[in-house]
């Protein structure tokens, strides 16, 4: 590890032995805040296996239903039956801080249209199959914000995980043993003065 170029004198040594303290304190800093992002991180991956699993299955019940609904109507019956939409989704995005890591929270904002029905077609012009498919993949919104805000949050976190590692790793391997060998060149090169100083010292006393 090459050392730095720095004039062999205390004021320098001081001033690398306060770098090193604070490069110390900050390398245990950040080993705490990568610790501890990987723990919440691998506990996210695991909700979003759990909500993926939970969301894909219900969305595939709901098209098999769909599918199976849209095969007793004909097209111009299901296109008709989803014409004009019943309600009108607005998505809000909040912003969280985990561990310094700005997250997004979001809300979906579901208001029924003007003169809208509680479901977007009739009754006579449809059959249950319709009902109970629209009914899952409604029951599924709420899941698939949360299973999106998961999946954002584990993409922000893996790429703050990877930027603290490289800073603790460049800390631990580069800065802090770079700043170690040249106090202790310093550190030599002062002793080695005060040496030639003493016996030149004894010198003149003798003479």
């Amino acid at each position: 590890m090459a050392r730095l170029d720095v004039k062999p004198t205390r004021m320098e040594l001081n001033n690398l032995k306060d770098r090193l303290k604070i490069a110390s304190r900050g390398h245990k800093l950040l080993k705490d805040k990568r610790d501890e992002l990987m723990r919440q991180f691998i506990e996210l991956i695991r909700q979003n296996n759990q909500l993926r699993q939970k969301v894909e299955g219900n969305l595939v019940e709901g098209m098999q239903d769909f599918v199976l609904a849209k095969s007793l109507e004909s097209d111009a019956m299901v296109q008709e039956l989803f014409a004009v939409p019943s309600k009108e989704v607005a998505l809000q995005i909040r912003l969280d801080s985990i561990m310094s890591v700005a997250v997004p929270k979001l809300f979906a904002d579901v208001k029924e249209a003007a003169n809208a029905s509680e479901v977007p077609y009739s009754y006579v012009g449809s059959n249950s199959e319709m009902d109970q498919a629209i009914g899952s993949i409604t029951a599924s919104l709420d899941d698939l914000l949360k299973l999106a805000e998961i999946e954002k949050t584990c993409q922000l976190m893996a790429d703050e995980i990877e930027k603290t590692r490289r800073r603790v790793n460049g800390l631990e391997y580069q800065i802090i043993p770079q700043l170690e060998e040249t106090i202790y060149y310093i550190e030599m090169k002062l002793e080695e003065a005060e040496r030639a100083n003493l016996i030149r010292m004894m010198k003149v006393k003798n003479m």
